[in-house]
């Protein structure tokens, strides 16, 4: 079996279910995977309707140019149905998407400008103003508006919702979703209640968006919209398709928490997906622990994931990026000091003088159980012994246990203060010498990689946060 072209691969996209983010909830929970479309997004759906209505309504002709704002899934969505109806493309966007997903438009052929995310809607500048200005200058060009275009909540009603309906053979109970321009739930919703009424619809929300605060209270609150990083989801205006009649109950998450949740879906569950996923899988968690006592077995629970992690591999599958944004939980603030106390047996440092023998260096060693020690001078730290230093010459010369240390003695080792955090204590030891020297009131305290492992988990047995 085969497609004529990439569009015939849209849709029919599997149910997973989840399970181990979900902790003891009663109920079933299961991932709709939408990045399995040829796109990699859920805004693969609507590509086709959008340019079809268009089509249809006379709004283009052949070779013409599709124009949209676009948070990048939509655009793609849009530049693989228009190169396969043989249009152009040009997108705006904002300078808070990533740039992955900029990159992908771009290698689809489309023209993209990137417009300033903290503008009003009806500035000039948005990539709402700029996307319609375009539209009107450039001749043969539709500005297909996927947040007004009834085209889009109608792919929903006909492709999502069935399949739903389909692949939980009409046993689904909730469905829970992000919203942004308001199609995909407002869409899939009216197909799921027309079916079953008691289906639950429920909406998730970026802290920073409209929705939320409109659908419990009936209020716009510019006060309430402010920026934030999830991408694709949310807004700051009322789109027509965001049918708020068609949803049971909306909940809000911060980014902080759907970002550690896209992590965790990653690394727990095995799904490569995105930043919206973890939102809505965030808040389907919230709100299903909020009504556990309502849930049974017999539920089953859909959340949509509308895309891949690909298009944030610079941001949230970024260590740096995540720090830099305070959404990696830092660790504690572990010191040497603190390590040197919880080591099961702590100690002063064992050391040599220059002039010690190789042989009394290694009785010393032995008597201790330790593999390295260093070499002082007085008051001055002036080198370092290893067992494997010692090992190389005596495998050149049996007879060197005669010799003093300092001839085989290395690089001192490092002398660090009792208050150096552990990141900095980790980079020491990643060193040659594989050891470092704690300055503290008693004296100097070797300490090892082993030292540093043994103190590590010590404390974490104990509840002191280490990790």
């Amino acid at each position: 079996m085969w497609h004529d072209n990439i569009l015939g691969a849209i849709g029919n996209t599997p149910l997973v279910r989840i399970n181990n983010v979900v902790g003891d909830l009663p109920c079933t929970v299961l991932g709709k995977m939408e990045f399995f479309n040829p796109g990699g997004s859920v805004k693969d759906r609507i590509g086709v309707t959008l340019i079809e209505r268009a089509e249809q309504e006379g709004k283009i002709e052949p070779g013409g140019t599709i124009v949209e704002g676009t948070s990048g899934n939509t655009g793609a969505g849009l530049a693989i149905a228009a190169i396969a109806k043989g249009y152009k493309c040009i997108f705006t966007t904002t300078d808070k998407q990533s740039q992955e997903k900029v990159d992908v438009l771009r290698a689809l052929g489309a023209e993209v400008l990137v417009c300033p995310t903290n503008v009003e809607p009806d500035d000039p500048r948005s990539y709402y103003s700029v996307a319609r200005r375009l539209a009107e200058e450039i001749p043969n060009s539709v500005y297909l508006n996927q947040y007004d275009n009834s085209a889009n909540p109608k792919a929903h009603v006909e492709t999502t919702g069935p399949e739903l309906w389909k692949q939980t053979e009409g046993r689904i109970t909730h469905f829970i979703a992000g919203a942004g321009t308001g199609g995909t739930i407002s869409g899939t919703s009216r197909y799921l209640k027309e079916h079953n009424d008691d289906v639950q619809v429920i909406g998730v929300d970026p802290m920073g968006s409209v929705f939320h605060k409109y659908f419990h209270e009936g209020v716009f609150d510019e006060d309430e919209i402010y920026p934030y990083f999830t991408e694709g989801v949310g807004e700051d205006i009322l789109p027509e398709n965001m049918d708020f009649d068609a949803v049971d109950d909306f909940v809000q998450v911060d980014d902080k928490t759907s970002m550690q949740m896209t992590r965790r879906l990653a690394r727990e569950e095995g799904l490569f997906i995105g930043q919206s996923c973890g939102m809505a899988m965030a808040g389907a968690l919230q709100w299903l622990n909020d009504h556990r006592d309502d849930l049974s077995e017999d539920d089953v629970v859909v959340v949509l994931l509308p895309d891949s992690g690909f298009r944030y591999l610079s941001k949230t599958y970024n260590d740096e990026w995540m720090k830099n944004h305070g959404f990696l939980e830092s660790r504690p603030e572990v010191t040497a000091d603190q390590v040197v106390s919880a080591r099961k047996t702590p100690r002063t440092v064992i050391s040599a003088s220059p002039d010690d023998t190789i042989g009394a260096v290694i009785e010393r060693m032995t008597e201790q159980s330790i593999s390295q020690v260093p070499v002082v001078d007085g008051d001055d730290v002036v080198g370092s012994v290893t067992e494997s230093r010692i090992l190389n010459r005596l495998v050149e010369n049996p007879s060197a246990r005669d010799e003093p240390v300092s001839t085989i003695m290395g690089e001192p080792f490092p002398v660090v203060p009792a208050s150096l955090h552990l990141d900095h204590l980790t980079s020491y030891l990643e060193g040659d010498t594989g050891a470092v020297l704690v300055e503290r009131d008693a004296g100097y305290t070797v300490v090892t990689k082993s030292d540093l492992i043994s103190a590590l988990a010590r404390m974490g047995r104990n509840g002191n946060g280490a990790s």
